[in-house]
């Protein structure tokens, strides 16, 4: 008896559907999905307003269009007895006439009120991915339906949003009926333009405020979407990994360029360490130089040369050779050594800290210029007292 049971009745059918999918969706894949055409949108919406707007269309309509209806039938009956409507054109063209005048402004702004819905919810796209014959959707899967349909939140939201439908559109026919029961009742001793007048009215009145209570319920459908729409699109851990693989390249593969890429920086130091503007040593075993060139708007002072043991005392005498200053900071020497690589500007917590030490090595620099000046000053006077 199990056994049957299991055979008409898939469990998976219960299992969650997205299974493993715990990460949010990345930007590529949101784009993707847009480019195919999958965006979170509210059918409600849409419909709402096509049931809106050329609702209130014909409230400022309807007279003109029932002068064209009179119009219409009073030419028929006219020529009622003179025309041949297999033979003769002219009926069909008359027609055609009166139906493009009385069809044409509704479903040209039911139209527009779609179109602009829709702009509203998802933007401008266009694409002809969802036009693509999949011939995979032919073979029906009955058991994904059901799951669907029957056992997933999807399923019970729309399930009761179809209830709360039914009971707006029952509740105002109810009751704008009840408060216009009396007149209804009088229709039969009412004339024909009257009657018309108050069924017309109430018709259009129940459009107007059950489209106005569907846009209310459009939110809540919206914002289900939205989070339906995301759950959609959530990704595994190694689709993931994958992605990033694939779109910004191997990370063994980025890893070992930017070895490489250090490595050559690193061989470099004859030509990087004199344009340092400062070398922060520990004092033997770390050296980090370090240059801050404000004419290029540099963010941040930079690592251009780093070293330790030998590279580090190389990298000392390559400073005092070119005249750049070198300061022992042996904490500062440390963290800057383990936490930045050749290239990388000098981490924020650090900030504070090199911006003392530079602001010491360029007052020193200034002290040194101006004594340099004045020395050069005191040559030239020497110079000319002896002439």
């Amino acid at each position: 008896m199990t056994q049957t049971f299991d055979l008409m009745i898939d469990l998976q059918w219960f299992a969650a559907e997205d299974e493993g999918r715990t990460e949010e969706p990345s930007e590529y894949k949101i784009q993707r999905a847009r480019e195919e055409g999958r965006v979170a949108k509210s059918q409600e919406l849409v419909g709402a307003l096509v049931l809106f707007v050329p609702a209130v269309m014909l409230l400022f309509l309807a007279p003109s269009m029932l002068r064209t209806c009179v119009e219409m039938v009073r030419f028929f009956l006219l020529r009622a007895a003179e025309l041949d409507p297999i033979h003769d054109k002219l009926i069909l063209n008359v027609f055609y006439r009166y139906l493009l005048r009385l069809a044409v402004p509704i479903v040209a702004v039911a139209m527009v009120s779609a179109i602009f819905a829709n702009l509203v919810q998802t933007g401008f796209i266009f694409t002809t991915k969802p036009l693509t014959p999949d011939f995979s959707r032919v073979i029906p899967r009955f058991g994904r339906y059901f799951q669907r349909t029957l056992f997933s939140v999807e399923g019970l939201f729309n399930f009761f949003k179809s209830i709360v439908k039914m009971g707006i559109i029952g509740a105002v026919a109810f009751f704008l009926i009840s408060s216009r029961f009396s007149e209804l009742t009088n229709l039969q001793t009412a004339s024909l333009w009257q009657g018309v007048r108050i069924v017309a009215s109430m018709t259009v009145q129940m459009m107007i405020i059950v489209s106005l209570l569907l846009l209310l319920l459009s939110i809540p459908d919206y914002m289900f979407q939205r989070w339906q729409y995301r759950e959609s699109l959530k990704m595994s851990k190694q689709e993931l990994k994958e992605e990033h693989k694939m779109y910004e390249g191997d990370p063994m593969i980025r890893s070992r360029i930017r070895s490489r890429w250090r490595e050559l920086l690193s061989q470099n130091l004859a030509a990087n360490v004199p344009r340092a503007d400062v070398v922060i040593t520990n004092p033997t075993h770390y050296a980090i130089a370090l240059e801050y060139d404000q004419s290029r708007m540099m963010p941040a002072p930079q690592v251009i040369a780093k070293g330790e043991d030998e590279l580090a005392l190389r990298i000392r005498r390559l400073a005092e050779d070119n005249g750049v200053p070198v300061v022992e900071n042996k904490p500062l020497a440390r963290a800057l050594y383990a936490q930045t690589e050749v290239g990388d500007y000098v981490p924020p917590p650090f900030l504070e800290a090199v911006a003392l030490v530079l602001a010491k090595v360029w007052d020193i620099n200034e002290k040194r210029r101006k004594a340099r000046l004045e020395q050069e000053a005191r040559d030239q006077r020497q110079q000319a007292a002896g002439f």
